[in-house]
């Protein structure tokens, strides 16, 4: 019989295991674990999400991370967007992403002005231009256009948001190496992710793996949610279904107010013996709290602050949470930090996580 718990009582489960309340990350690789990745478009915003969840500061450990140890890879994951995951999770998301060869449509290709031959010719170009070499954009446009002789193909690379590239990191072809001399590089995932498995994951094992992943810090979820947070709704049902069905045994079934969800069975009784948040907590653009669950989920985001987080061209706003809930947004400018609430927030408080905050930001 599945048990019955409130969205209060969620919400401050997701808070706990995303390591804000309290904030107890040990280190920025577990808390990009935890979080199942975090979107990394814009740096800083990823910066600031792994270390408002640190237990303690740790100045250029993510950096590290992504460079020198390489325990982090920075490439396109879920939803197409450019994240931080830990590298022994890459392929995860390549077995799964690369599955969905959207690329392969029609409608994709007259989107992005190309041709299927081209799309062909890019995949199998890319893996040979960066064997063993490090290339920045221009370099790597340079080296597809030497192996395929087609001059059209740098207008489309050059352009947007690096969209053709996108295929290439799904199929575990192409991540972003170390800057240079402050441009972006590319690197290929073989040369550079040490400890790389020697036979690539199934559909199934990886799809099962993010799933448990993704329940472990955005839980109790469906199939819907899951979709969501993964593909904006794009996966295949089919798939979607196995790998609830192949997670059946780790997996309870909860109510939340009447919904019927499931979590891991190893956090059901953390779950119901969680007691609803009171706390406020100030988290960054393009939080992992808030893309980790349904933009229509009342609880977490009322209806008035939906237009106030999510802006135009896809802009996600730094928030306020109060109990859970999204009570107001904020913004940093010119060393002062200042707020836009919709609801009244305990002053002292709202202070002294602000002044937490502003400790992170110098």
């Amino acid at each position: 019989m599945a048990i019955s718990v409130t969205w209060p009582q969620v919400l401050a489960w997701r808070l706990k295991r995303q390591f804000v309340d309290p904030a107890a990350g040990p280190d920025v690789v577990s808390v990009i674990r935890r979080l199942t990745g975090v979107q990394a478009q814009v740096a800083s915003s990823a910066e600031l999400a792994v270390a408002v969840r640190l237990a303690g500061s740790r100045p250029g450990e993510l950096e590290r991370a992504l460079w020198q140890e390489r325990t982090l890879v920075k490439t396109w994951t879920a939803r197409g967007t450019l994240h931080l995951i830990p590298a022994d999770e890459l392929a995860s998301y390549t077995a799964v992403l690369g599955s969905f060869r959207n690329w392969d449509k029609g409608s994709w290709q007259r989107g992005h002005g190309v041709t299927a031959a081209e799309v062909a010719a890019l995949l199998d170009a890319v893996p040979k231009a960066l064997d063993g070499r490090t290339l920045t954009r221009e370099e790597l446009v340079e080296g597809v256009i030497e192996v395929t002789g087609d001059a059209h193909l740098k207008e489309a690379l050059t352009s947007g948001w690096g969209a053709l590239l996108k295929p290439l990191s799904f199929l575990g072809e192409l991540c972003y190496g170390p800057p240079r001399e402050g441009k972006v590089t590319f690197v290929s995932p073989r040369d550079w992710v040490p400890g790389r498995p020697a036979e690539p994951l199934t559909v199934e094992e990886g799809g099962m793996r993010l799933l448990r992943s993704f329940l472990g810090a955005h839980g109790p979820g469906t199939p819907e949610t899951f979709d969501g947070w993964l593909y904006r709704g794009g996966a295949r049902k089919a798939a979607l279904r196995g790998w609830f069905r192949d997670l059946a045994p780790e997996l309870a079934e909860v109510e939340v107010e009447g919904r019927p969800m499931v979590l891991l069975a190893e956090h059901l009784d953390d779950l119901a013996a969680t007691a609803p948040s009171t706390g406020v907590h100030l988290l960054p653009g393009f939080d992992q709290y808030i893309l980790g669950a349904p933009r229509d989920l009342e609880p977490l985001l009322p209806k008035e602050a939906r237009p106030k987080v999510s802006r135009t061209a896809g802009w996600i706003s730094p928030v306020v949470i109060h109990r859970g809930r999204v009570a107001g947004v904020w913004e940093a400018k010119n060393g002062e930090i200042t707020f836009d609430l919709l609801e009244e927030v305990p002053a002292s408080a709202l202070t002294a996580e602000t002044r937490r905050l502003a400790g992170l930001l110098r």
